[in-house]
């Protein structure tokens, strides 16, 4: 049973899912330090210094802060579309980098290119053979 459990945590999908969430969480702290200390603020010079978390209404004897769910899904979106820009660079990296792949791969030797014509030019010959 320790034997399976040592193979289970060593395998490469185990160990990239642990590497994927700290480098998850380093992330997130970024961004939302991006957001918190740069956007916010800029938003909020752009919309005259309002503060959207201060925004409520009385309600009765209670207070429905909606100003703090505004900028929860203010801060959401922005977050959303900087993890979004962030992935939308790396992919057209890995895509350069198989695309250069691919071609190096696709090239085919001369001798195997004539077979592959002669082969064409045998089966358009038969299917000629069949009309007549």
């Amino acid at each position: 049973m320790i034997k399976e459990f040592r193979e289970f945590i060593t395998k490469g999908n185990v160990l990239d899912l642990a590497i994927a969430v700290v480098m998850g969480a380093a992330f997130g702290k970024i961004v939302s330090s991006l957001v918190e200390n740069i956007i916010t603020p800029l938003v909020g010079i752009l919309l005259g210094g309002v503060n959207l978390s201060s925004l409520s209404i009385p309600v009765g004897n209670a207070v429905v802060q909606y100003g703090a769910f505004v900028q929860a899904v203010i801060d959401f979106l922005i977050i959303s579309f900087a993890i979004f820009m962030f992935m939308k660079m790396a992919n057209s990296l890995f895509r350069k980098k198989q695309v250069n792949e691919e071609e190096a791969v696709e090239e085919v030797p001369a001798t195997e290119q004539y077979l592959k014509e002669i082969r064409d030019l045998l089966q358009k010959n038969a299917r000629q053979d069949e009309r007549l």
